[in-house]
């Protein structure tokens, strides 16, 4: 079992009084969203056709959760890891237009996740994609877009600290931005996870830019799918999280590939025979839009403004006995 217990944690609130926090922030967040980012709330999808392509691959190695349809059995169905490519095709057949978005509440099931005080087999996030035209695929365009991701998450901050003074964590005043490569050139002899730690811990707010492409030393800093983010154009929101002395990522964004990335990325990758796949034949004859798009996790947004020791704490899921029993130990429970 593998969890932290932060030493004479104190929640602050009551679990109804958590519940009613929790529904605050996830009203409140969501409609400064999409106000300042100019995205419109749309339906999304628990589960895709297999055969289709959209379902976001993670890393290539969890198995998402499959079934068959009594009404369709030749062709299974996944219920979705993430929406990261469906909100694509989703802005081009609703016809969407450079400088127009979409928001979403993504609900998945990671039947692969190692779970502790992060890491839940439920996963809640606001998925969300913006059109942005060819010219806007660069860095400046990306930085921009964390800028205000992170203005909007520092505002939230606020409206929290009015209503619950005594349970908001207070956050830094500006984030900070260094690449994968950077970031290995200054901590050559650590990990990935211990290289985020120590740069997230010094500037308190990171966004860690670049993951996906090897680095200098053969590997690359973290897993990425090939055909979705642009590996040079993407990257992680980390938070310095000090009742578990760690870096807890709020959200995973980036511009999406092109034609030319996503070819370069396939093979890379040793994925080429994706190519067939009617998302990615969509993609690779320019039938779909330039976006820039991410996720935005809703009980690890909860969990930071709240400070939170457990991300059980502010969703409904499934946890071992013994994590149970430990937790409710040590004043942290478990919805």
């Amino acid at each position: 079992m593998n969890l932290t217990i932060p030493k004479d944690y104190d929640p602050h609130l009551s679990v109804r009084e958590t519940q009613e926090a929790i529904k605050y922030i996830r009203d409140t967040f969501q409609k400064e969203l999409g106000k300042e980012m100019n995205l419109e709330r749309i339906s999304a999808p628990l589960f895709v056709e297999q055969s289709s392509g959209l379902n976001d691959d993670l890393n290539g190695t969890e198995r998402p959760v499959s079934f068959d349809l009594l009404e369709m059995p030749e062709d299974p169905v996944v219920v979705v890891h993430s929406l990261a490519k469906w909100k694509r095709m989703a802005l081009h057949e609703y016809g969407f237009q450079p400088g127009e978005g979409l928001y979403t509440n993504m609900n998945a099931i990671r039947r692969d996740e190692e779970l502790d005080n992060l890491h839940s087999v439920y996963v809640d996030q606001w998925d969300w994609e913006k059109v942005i035209t060819k010219e806007e695929r660069n860095l400046e365009t990306l930085k921009d877009t964390v800028r205000l991701i992170f203005k909007i998450i520092k505002h939230m901050q606020h409206e929290v600290w009015y209503k619950y003074p005594n349970a908001v964590k207070h956050l830094p005043k500006d984030i900070f931005f260094i690449t994968s490569q950077e970031l290995l050139d200054l901590y050559p002899d650590k990990t990935p996870k211990e290289r985020e730690n120590l740069i997230t811990k010094e500037h308190g707010c990171v966004f860690l830019m670049k993951i996906g492409e090897k680095l200098s030393n053969g590997e690359p800093h973290d897993g990425r799918a090939p055909d979705y983010d642009d590996w040079q154009l993407n990257g992680d929101i980390l938070f310095w999280f000090e009742n578990l002395q760690c870096a807890l990522e709020i959200s995973s964004m980036g511009i999406r590939v092109d034609e030319k990335a996503l070819e370069e990325q396939l093979q890379k990758a040793g994925c080429e025979e994706r190519r067939h796949l009617l998302y990615h034949q969509m993609l690779l004859n320019g039938e779909l839009p330039y976006t820039i798009g991410g996720g935005i996790g809703q009980s690890r947004l909860c969990m930071l403004l709240l400070d939170r020791a457990h991300v059980g704490e502010v969703q409904a899921s499934i946890w071992p006995k013994e994590m149970r029993e430990e937790c409710r130990k040590n004043h942290i429970f478990l919805l």
